[in-house]
């Protein structure tokens, strides 16, 4: 393990945050100084960010402990180009009201680890549509343009896969590396910004804008990729029966954020400690001592720092007591996620493949089945054994709701 000068890559290095770094030695001495002006970019594709997102915004956080100044950058400009990486189809255009109400909702979640205000190290907010949405084509040709060689983005990944997979690209799409690059040069000018972040699947990107400074006359500029999060079972992190793993408590609720954590496996728990709770390292290491069952514990304590870092100490705490009360004393805990139903459609009869999916504990009729044959599916605490099984009035309960569960950890309440 490479010993820094910087608080801010020890830190990074010691949680396992880094992937990828175009110049330690120099990326090193510039945060030792708390000369380090970082930014990451977050598009306005959906109402809320996820936790893919939350990775980098924990990359933010150490870097502003540290001393260093954060960044976030909202995409209001490029969320109108539409990032290819990682996608097999271009990304369906959105109008700029949607991207503006995007925008809107997700802004407030940077607040829960990130401190702004005017000081040396306070976060700043910015926007690249106040930038790229006012570009002249013809002069953005001649004096950005000019810098890219096509036959260098064309082995870029986000558009190499593409066209190995003979998927479509189109020339909108293939202009967002460009206009990411241009962000770089543009951060820098303006506030002085010398670092981006981001996770590996945007190295090419960033490197990019490394580039298009160094051929701009802007000082040098880092790039500083973390690992793309998966689970210890090779899965890709963030993805729930329900979808992803959003940070808006509106989109996942506080208590699916902390149920999502308690279900970690076992051989990733001490790794999402290290990322995803800001607990020393010392209480960390106790944790990672725990051996067996008592290794449970350990996921109560990710699930409640995680749930705590975002949603605040007294909902993480909340949450833990409504997951005590369901599985230790069997009680139907007024705090769990609960989903509406018309009454008249309950009088009418539902079907139970289609409560369990109308409720977000599996995808699919399909699954739905697979559970019961397995025995994972229960209708208030009784395993479901009948597949053409009808739930009504009758099964509510004295709280007026139908409880269902998958397996011993997630439950929803039917209300109608």
């Amino acid at each position: 393990m490479t010993a820094f000068k910087s608080d801010f890559l020890n830190i990074l290095q010691e949680r396992g945050f880094i992937h990828q770094c175009s110049d330690f030695e120099g990326l090193d001495a510039l945060a030792a100084k708390g000369e380090a002006t970082a930014y990451v970019g977050y598009d306005c594709t959906a109402r809320s960010l996820h936790i893919g997102n939350y990775l980098t915004m924990m990359m933010l956080h150490w870097l502003q402990q540290s001393g260093n100044k954060p960044i976030t950058l909202m995409g209001g400009g490029t969320t109108m180009v539409g990032d290819p990486s990682g996608k097999d189809e271009t990304r369906a255009l959105r109008s700029v009201a949607e991207i503006e109400a995007n925008k809107s909702s997700i802004r407030g979640v940077f607040a829960k680890v990130l401190r702004y205000g005017n000081g040396h190290s306070d976060a700043v907010m910015l926007d690249n549509a106040e930038w790229l949405t006012k570009l002249n084509w013809i002069e953005m040709l001649r004096d950005v343009g000019r810098h890219f060689s096509v036959n260098r983005m064309l082995t870029m990944d986000s558009v190499r896969l593409r066209l190995e997979r003979e998927q479509e690209m189109s020339f909108i799409e293939f202009n967002y590396m460009v206009c990411q690059a241009y962000d770089f040069v543009e951060l820098s000018r303006r506030v002085g910004c010398r670092l981006q972040m981001g996770g590996s699947d945007q190295w090419g990107n960033i490197v990019n804008g490394v580039d298009l400074g160094r051929r701009m006359g802007t000082p040098q500029l880092f790039a500083l990729t973390t690992p793309l999060l998966t689970t210890a079972s090779g899965d890709k992190m963030g993805k729930t029966a329900k979808g992803a793993v959003w940070l808006n408590a509106d989109e996942f609720s506080p208590y699916d954020f902390w149920q999502y954590w308690r279900n970690t496996e076992d051989a990733d728990v001490v790794k999402f400690l290290k990322l995803f709770t800001i607990l020393p390292m010392a209480e960390i290491a106790k944790l990672a001592a725990l051996k067996g069952g008592e290794i449970n514990e350990a996921k109560k304590v990710l699930a409640t720092e995680a749930t705590a870092l975002l949603h605040g100490r007294d909902a993480a705490n909340q949450a833990a007591e409504t997951a005590r009360q369901t599985f230790e004393e069997g009680a139907i805990a007024e705090n769990l996620p609960t989903v509406e139903i018309p009454r008249g459609e309950l009088d009418a009869g539902v079907g139970v493949l289609a409560a369990f999916v109308k409720a977000g504990l599996v995808a699919s009729n399909g699954e739905a089945r697979r559970q019961i044959k397995g025995g994972g599916l229960r209708v208030n605490d009784v395993a479901v054994t009948d597949e053409k099984m009808t739930l009504s009035p009758a099964n509510l309960t004295g709280e007026g709701v139908i409880k269902l569960s998958l397996g011993k950890k997630r439950h929803v309440l039917l209300r109608a």
